[in-house]
């Protein structure tokens, strides 16, 4: 494991087992932590989380891609603490200079007509508004989106999330309209010359450097959804511009600018949600919709906004923010004087710090080495992605691309934890290993991540040669 300077405080709450016996009585069982032996974590530094014996594990998953900075970041905390003894909460019927300060911040980093922010507390929150915006605007109902997609848990949001583990049996999903995902590895169609990725998959396709077959056929059905599935005009399509919960998915180079297009031809807007991928994650860019040449008219931002600290935005175009006033849209907490504070701390480490130009470097770096790792196990079908908004998705075997049993996954996801490594999973079957570490990530970090994965996958191959 590389070396850390950092010593964690002496732990000194409840003993495991009587906060396991608390977890089980009071918390919601719908609240299902990882792990066989749920970790009890005690603090972070950086890439780096220690639970309550002292043990220290390299964190590849950020709190589900929100720790973009890094756990405790020096600037955010002190900053967070500055204002704690100044102002905690005033709501937005007062001016404070926070929120003035940020929202100049957080909007020069985006293109134009991007310059009107409602800040709210949470991505689920965010996607909300942004539907009711899309529809007050443009005057119609129906929203388009992908199926994969994971856009929030509120009743609002779960129409548009499609995702079955993620929904409940209620009604839901009136005036949400699901397309065809345009996934070049589990999907009909899709090869090696489709995703913006420095790996791309080991299918076979036609394609030719410029010219993507695969995203023509993709076309052809959000084609078909729009002359089938919805009225003549539709109110908005949402899409992140890499799939998260869904374990990484990337789309065929241009088929979001084209799908714009065909949504805007109808009356709609165009949403990108960057909860997951904004802020650099993915590298090369700071928001993913910049990957796909695309200016969306609604931008929704969250986890990595604060850094753990629970905040959210929607960015829009003035006239679209304008429909809110018809109504008297109100939030209570939204854009706070501490959560604007944290926020534009994180700004200022991301660029301080070099964060992005990382992500990109110690990304590529990492996907080309577990790119070899596919290479030489038979349980990888895929691995994908770009900067660290990583999917690693596991198979019984390359040919059929069926999803590993859950129990094997498992294991593999056990071993990994007891050698020091954090992963997420995701994908419909939870199939899919997923790589969203805080940006600060080094080589050396991810070195040791591949050899960790190596070692779990090798006992994986011992396991089975053991059991025939």
């Amino acid at each position: 494991m590389p070396p850390c300077d950092f010593v964690p405080e002496k732990y000194k709450s409840y003993p495991y087992e009587h906060m396991l016996k608390i977890r089980r009585q009071y918390v919601s069982p719908s609240l299902i932590p990882y792990y066989k032996k749920p970790l009890l974590l005690h603090q972070g530094h950086m890439q780096w989380l220690f639970d309550h014996e002292g043990r220290r594990y390299l964190d590849l998953f950020a709190g589900i891609a929100t720790a973009g900075v890094g756990h405790c970041h020096p600037k955010v905390t002190a900053a967070a603490q500055k204002q704690l003894g100044r102002l905690w909460h005033t709501a937005s019927i007062y001016m404070h200079p926070a929120i003035q300060e940020y929202t100049e911040k957080l909007t020069s980093l985006l293109p134009d007509p991007l310059k009107v922010i409602y800040l709210t507390n949470s991505g689920s929150e965010a996607n909300d508004l942004a539907m009711v915006m899309a529809r007050l605007y443009t005057r119609n109902f129906d929203i388009i989106c992908f199926r994969g997609g994971y856009h929030g848990g509120s009743p609002y949001t779960l129409g548009l999330t499609s995702i079955g583990n993620y929904k409940q049996v209620l009604p839901s999903g009136f005036g949400c309209q699901t397309t065809m995902l345009p996934d070049v590895f589990n999907g009909p169609w899709g090869g090696s010359q489709c995703r913006d990725s420095p790996v791309q998959t080991v299918r076979k396709c036609s394609c030719s450097p410029g010219s993507c077959h695969a995203k023509d056929h993709y076309i052809e059905q959000f084609e078909d959804t729009l002359a089938t599935c919805v009225p003549k005009k539709i109110a908005g399509f949402i899409a992140e511009p890499i799939q998260g919960v869904n374990g990484a998915i990337q789309y065929p180079m241009g088929f979001l600018k084209e799908a714009f297009e065909l949504v805007r031809e109808r009356g709609g807007v165009c949403i990108a949600d960057e909860v997951q991928t904004g802020f650099g994650r993915t590298g090369r860019h700071f928001w993913g919709f910049e990957g796909h040449g695309v200016v969306p008219d609604i931008v929704t931002v969250a986890k990595a906004i604060g850094n753990g600290f629970p905040m959210a935005a929607v960015i829009t175009k003035a006239e679209i923010a304008g429909s809110l006033a018809q109504g008297l849209p109100f939030n209570t907490f939204g854009g706070n004087p501490m959560a604007c504070v944290v926020g534009s701390a994180v700004l200022e480490a991301i660029e301080e710090d070099g964060l992005q130009k990382n992500c990109e470097a110690v990304g590529t770096h990492l996907l080309l080495k577990l790119a070899k790792l596919r290479d030489e196990f038979e349980i990888i079908g895929d691995v994908r992605g770009k900067g660290f908004m990583i999917g690693i998705q596991m198979v019984k075997d390359k040919e059929s691309r069926q999803p590993l049993p859950a129990k094997e996954i498992n294991e593999i996801f056990e071993d990994c934890k007891d050698m020091g490594v954090l992963l997420g999973k995701g994908g419909i079957h939870f199939q899919t290993f997923r790589i969203k570490p805080p940006l600060c990530v080094t080589k050396e970090d991810a070195d040791f991540a591949v050899e960790v994965f190596r070692t779990a996958l090798t006992r994986h191959q011992e396991r089975r040669a053991a059991a025939k």
